[in-house]
Parts: structure tokens; C-alpha cells; sequence
């Protein structure tokens, strides 16, 4: 039987890894863990999308939150739906973010789709898509 207390725990997991606050660290390999060996992740913008795997979407995010360059950072859902059919699962999420680029307040919204699987038990993301609201 699904929990769907896993897939709140998931991805909270996966916006607190972005978290930059009170000297928080980001950790590539945590947020790599949140994701399927083969997961997909796409970012939508004006010119198309980009593809990602987890660890070429976690190492860029990593290295800026960890150079000093965007501090103070965070995200966090606004509202969300999930639909589970079996060991499988969708959520739309709306975000917003914000934090300081370069001493300058920096923040934004979003929407969010992940596809969640359940694997051996334990859910995990199978893909993720997203894009920024026009700003």
C-alpha cells in the first residue's frame, strides 16, 4: 500500500537539499540519492529545455550555493497535488525560491512536476520537470 507520508518526506528532502541557510552545505550526493539510477530532468525556458541526469543537475546548483555567489538560499512548495496509482505517483508543485546573488536580493516561482516510482520499497524521482515564471 503506498504512504504518501514518503513522498511528502521525498520531496521536502529534495527542496531542503537546495537550502544554503545558517551555513548549510549542499551535498551533490544527497541530492543525486533523491533520484532513480536513469532519472530524467528537464528545465523548461524560452529557447526549449535543457535534460539533465541527476548528477549534471546537482553539480552546477551545488557549486554555485557553495561559492559564496548565491547565499541565504532557499525553496520551499507553495501548494501541491499528488496522484498515486499504485507504485507510481505525479506531483505538481508550485515553489517559489529566494536568497542573495551577488549581495542582491534574488527570488522567483515556479511549477514542478515529479514522477515518482516506488523502488524496492522506497520512493524515489523518476523524473523532473520544471520552469521559472516569467520574471
Amino acid at each position: 500500500m503506498p504512504d504518501p507520508a514518503q513522498i511528502e518526506t521525498l520531496v521536502g528532502e529534495f527542496f531542503r537539499a537546495f537550502d544554503s541557510r545558517a551555513g548549510a552545505v549542499p551535498s551533490i550526493a544527497a541530492l543525486v540519492g533523491l533520484f532513480t539510477e536513469r532519472a530524467v530532468i528537464c528545465q523548461h525556458r524560452a529557447g526549449g529545455c535543457e535534460f539533465f541526469s541527476p548528477a549534471q543537475f546537482a553539480r552546477p546548483r551545488v557549486e554555485l550555493l557553495s561559492s559564496g555567489r548565491l547565499r541565504e538560499f532557499h525553496e520551499w512548495e507553495l501548494q501541491a497535488t499528488t496522484t498515486i496509482r499504485g507504485p507510481v505517483a505525479m506531483r505538481v508543485s508550485r515553489y517559489a525560491k529566494a536568497g542573495l546573488m551577488d549581495g542582491a536580493d534574488y527570488a522567483g516561482q515556479g511549477t514542478k512536476l515529479f514522477q515518482l516510482a516506488q523502488v524496492n520499497g522506497t520512493w524515489r524521482i523518476l523524473s523532473l520537470s520544471w520552469f521559472d515564471d516569467p520574471g
